[in-house]
């Protein structure tokens, strides 16, 4: 089974996925869109995809992808949560806000879906302001006001309302600018000095590309930033900001739940992007779970279960990096850490990478206890396809050739009810190798050309060709 390589379709997705977080999204893309031809409307596969696009800044296809997971499995955590995330940086806010908290209510154990109501909403003050600061009038066109009347009103305001020429025409004050580029002023003010060089602008480059077009389209992208900072902080809530902190409303020089929240998902964000880099990853995760530890649970309220997550981060990054020792002990932390705070997902992720580090050093029987303790925490088919199939890989390492073969028909029925013909193939390919070892040599053949059967579905021409031998 070794000579047979990694299956298509999640070898696409592990390349686009590792592809993303070295920051190549355009060849991420690739990968998954080779990845969805294989298996059209993978939900996993178009989050992933969605949040490619989003890195790109194509909130459209972002969108699209991140809907159809939901028209495949309305209660899909992880496409809720993409949707949100897409339309806040499409700056509907509102609509976020509206996801944000459906995800929320479906898994309340996410804490990224509290992360996101709370940026949502602030988003929302700065757009808006705080409601709790205006104050309505009782006049008499507020009162018992006809739909009619109001249609009649808003049709007034839309003719008297600037068009979008006019409103493009008014240029910001410089001082404005200044305080929504920050840095980026002085650049825009470079752009724009150059755009006075007439013979500069007729020039092009050793590409044949005109200078004038590269300039403009610096301004331009300048222009953007600043509008979609305007929207995000505009300037009123800025001196709003500033009233606050002259009555004195922030003596407490301690961080806000929500500036800790913010902090924490960039922190973890940085760890996942690090993970093309174990040392990178493993040096942010320690830093960060001392930061974390030092924090009160009123601060921190899921505290325990970010101690875990980094407790696994860096176990993981230790395996990379061959610290097979110390990556054992950080998993174990991570477990009494999940078993001691009930986290019921967090002890099905330790046992997993548990069973792993034994496997990878030889301790197959310590790899068959835990990964059969997690068996009752599998969630899916296909989980339990993956974990039949590694656990009787173990006993086939051990020469325990009939419960190999009892778990590769466990994994083979698993791998049935999912549908899936890649894991049908590993279980298969595991049947046989185990019937080989009991010298039932006509089964094994038999079974070894149903393997065929399964690597021509896939497709797989390596595969074909190490079952053929």
């Amino acid at each position: 089974e070794d000579d047979l390589p990694i299956v298509t379709f999640g070898n696409l997705m592990s390349e686009g996925i590792t592809l993303s977080r070295r920051g190549q999204h355009d060849k991420a893309l690739g990968c998954f869109n080779d990845a969805l031809k294989l298996r059209a409307g993978d939900k996993h596969c178009l989050i992933t995809r969605s949040k490619c696009f989003l890195k790109l800044g194509d909130t459209e296809n972002s969108l699209k992808d991140a809907e159809a997971s939901l028209q495949i499995d309305k209660t899909f955590s992880e496409g809720l949560y993409q949707k949100a995330e897409t339309l806040y940086a499409m700056g509907d806010f509102e609509f976020a806000l509206v996801f944000y908290h459906r995800g929320r209510r479906l898994r309340p154990d996410l804490h990224k879906f509290q992360l996101g109501i709370n940026k949502a909403e602030e988003a929302i003050v700065n757009c808006i302001g705080n409601p709790s600061l205006v104050k309505l009038e009782n006049k008499e066109e507020l009162c018992f006001v006809s739909r009619q009347a109001e249609s009649k009103k808003d049709k007034q305001k839309q003719q008297n309302k600037p068009t979008k020429d006019q409103k493009q025409t008014k240029k910001k004050s410089p001082k404005t600018e200044q305080q929504l580029l920050g840095a980026l002023y002085a650049d825009k003010a470079f752009l724009e000095k150059l755009l006075k060089d007439k013979d500069l602008m007729k020039s092009s480059t050793r590409q044949g590309i005109k200078v004038m077009d590269l300039v403009l389209e610096g301004i331009s992208y300048l222009n953007q930033r600043r509008d979609f900072w305007q929207q995000q902080k505009p300037m009123y809530a800025r001196v709003y900001e500033r009233k606050v902190l002259r009555q004195g409303r922030m003596q407490d020089k301690k961080q806000k739940p929500s500036d800790i929240s913010r902090s924490i998902t960039k922190n973890m964000e940085d760890i996942e992007l690090c993970r093309g880099s174990a040392e990178e990853s493993c040096r942010k995760a320690e830093r960060m779970l001392k930061w974390i530890q030092a924090c009160s649970e009123n601060e921190v309220p899921n505290k325990n279960e970010l101690i875990g997550n980094l407790h696994s981060c860096i176990g993981n990054a230790q395996l990379a990096m061959g610290q097979m020792e110390a990556a054992l002990r950080s998993h174990k932390m991570d477990l009494d850490c999940a078993r001691q705070n009930a986290l019921t997902d967090s002890v099905s992720r330790a046992l997993d990478n548990i069973g792993h580090v034994y496997a990878r050093i030889g301790k197959f029987q310590q790899a068959i206890n835990t990964w059969e303790e997690k068996i009752p925490l599998a969630q899916s088919s296909l989980e339990k396809a993956w974990l039949f199939h590694e656990i009787g890989r173990c006993y086939l390492e051990l020469d325990k050739a009939e419960v190999a073969q009892d778990y590769g028909q466990k994994s083979l029925q698993s791998a049935d009810e999912e549908g899936d013909v890649e894991w049908q193939l590993h279980a298969t390919v595991l049947v046989a190798q185990a019937q080989v070892k009991l010298k039932d040599y006509p089964s094994a053949i038999l079974t070894f050309e149903r393997a065929l059967e399964k690597a021509r579905l896939v497709p797989s021409e390596a595969a074909q060709n190490g079952i053929i031998a």
